[in-house]
């Protein structure tokens, strides 16, 4: 483990050194029980050492062993206590966009049942030009060609079953 930079003398740094020795492989295995991870109790464990070097100067050997399970036990609470935030934000953000996928689909729902209503009311020449338009993807002269009218005829009833359709529904089709 490197050491941040500091004001710790050679005593200070023997004294972090055999801490370090003593007690990293048992606060290891206690931030593994407790998290289930080896990557996760090495981080925790890096956490700990690095709180006590950062405190180095305030800490007495008859505490330290107890003070490395409190800093691991606090590190292992907070770090759990952070991904229950992420995994809420995660399920609320979830749950947000179920719910606007289930507007929008309530919304289409509305506008296809508004476009039936409105193709029910367009008169049948009319609404036959529409659909092939529209459905099938004919121009207007293929839908001529098929009906034997002219292209005009065929732009007048087209233009009647949108000027219907606009009327019943505010949307522009």
């Amino acid at each position: 483990m490197t050491l941040p930079a500091g004001n710790h003398s050679k005593e200070e740094l023997a004294k972090f050194r055999s801490i370090f020795d003593l007690y990293y492989e048992t606060i290891r295995s206690f931030a593994y029980y407790k998290t289930g991870d080896v990557d996760l109790a090495d981080d925790i464990v890096q956490e700990v050492f690095l709180k006590l070097w950062s405190n180095l100067k305030d800490v007495k050997e008859e505490t330290v062993k107890a003070l490395l399970y409190t800093i691991a036990s606090n590190t292992i609470k907070n770090h759990f206590k952070h991904q229950k935030v992420v995994f809420n934000f995660q399920k609320q953000d979830q749950n947000n966009n179920t719910e606007d996928e289930a507007d929008s689909s309530l919304r289409q729902e509305e506008l296809n049942r508004k476009l039936q209503d409105a193709l029910a009311e367009i008169p049948e020449k009319a609404r036959e030009v529409f659909l092939m338009n529209r459905i099938e993807g004919l121009t207007y002269v293929d839908i001529a060609e098929r009906l034997g009218l002219s292209v005009k005829a065929i732009e007048k009833r087209m233009s009647e079953a949108l000027s219907i359709l606009r009327s019943r529904i505010s949307y522009k089709i």
